[in-house]
């Protein structure tokens, strides 16, 4: 049953990536850690796969639709990919299996990833929420290119460590940072979480035990569901999509945190 519901679970992470730009990664690490008891880091390498292919099959879509901006992809995944590489090769592995003592309790590894997950979901749903700049659609963008590095390493490491695409970190960057209208911050979006996630995935698929009748059927899923999300995605105004991606993983993020700190407790 669990499994029914995941594979259910996985065409909503592709409309949500499809849609929003984003956001598939808050789905899909819930749905591996605690619906199908999948060990947090190997999630993080699942959720890097599944979501990678997911975002490159919409990039073709959006490709063909002039929704990509290359010059800013080029520019963040580069950083991007650094940040990744570093987190997955030494960041990651050098963390204890015990990372602190909280009320007495033990905090693993695991409980600390998701911990970090949430709590940086949550202030980036703050950010969009109130985040009222509006769509500039100027014929030549001003781009941040300094800042825009800075963010591509940063979301490169935080995708490594939790195994988040991190477009809820992108699309807000791009909008801000490259003027960008929002649709085409999305499809920019899906394509550096597209290269960097399945980077990301490679460099250490070797050594961990991976289920790739699972993933491969998973991403299928993914994938129906992204085809879904992208066309659902012409007919929803660009400023109710900001809204409503950063009231929805709000919402996800203290989900999380609430039910990791209940566990400690117990």
């Amino acid at each position: 049953m669990e499994t029914l519901i995941a594979y259910f679970a996985a065409i909503l992470i592709g409309i949500l990536l499809g849609i929003m730009g984003g956001g598939g990664s808050i789905l899909t690490i819930p749905v591996l850690v605690y619906l199908l008891q999948i060990e947090p880091v190997l999630a993080t390498s699942y959720s890097l796969f599944i979501v990678g292919v997911s975002a490159f099959v919409a990039s073709v879509y959006n490709y063909r639709n002039k929704l990509i901006d290359f010059e800013v992809t080029f520019v963040f995944s580069i950083p991007a990919f650094i940040g990744v590489f570093i987190s997955r090769k030494w960041l990651l592995p050098a963390l204890p299996n015990t990372l602190f003592f909280f009320d007495e309790q033990a905090v693993s590894k695991g409980v600390g990833i998701m911990i970090l997950f949430s709590v940086i979901m949550f202030m980036a749903a703050v950010s969009m929420i109130r985040n009222n700049v509006q769509e500039k659609h100027l014929t030549v963008l001003k781009y941040k290119y300094p800042l825009i590095l800075i963010e591509g390493v940063l979301v490169g490491l935080f995708t490594g460590i939790v195994g988040a695409g991190g477009g809820f970190l992108i699309v807000p960057a791009l909008v801000v940072l490259a003027q960008m209208p929002v649709k085409t911050a999305i499809g920019t979006s899906l394509l550096i979480i597209a290269i960097k996630s399945l980077f990301g995935f490679f460099g250490d698929f070797s050594y961990l035990p991976i289920n790739w009748y699972f993933l491969l059927l998973f991403s299928l899923f993914t994938v129906l569901g992204i085809l879904c999300g992208v066309y659902l995605s012409r007919f929803i105004p660009s400023k109710n999509l900001k809204q409503a991606f950063g009231w929805f993983i709000l919402i996800i993020s203290v989900l999380i945190i609430t039910k990791e700190f209940i566990e400690l407790k117990k």
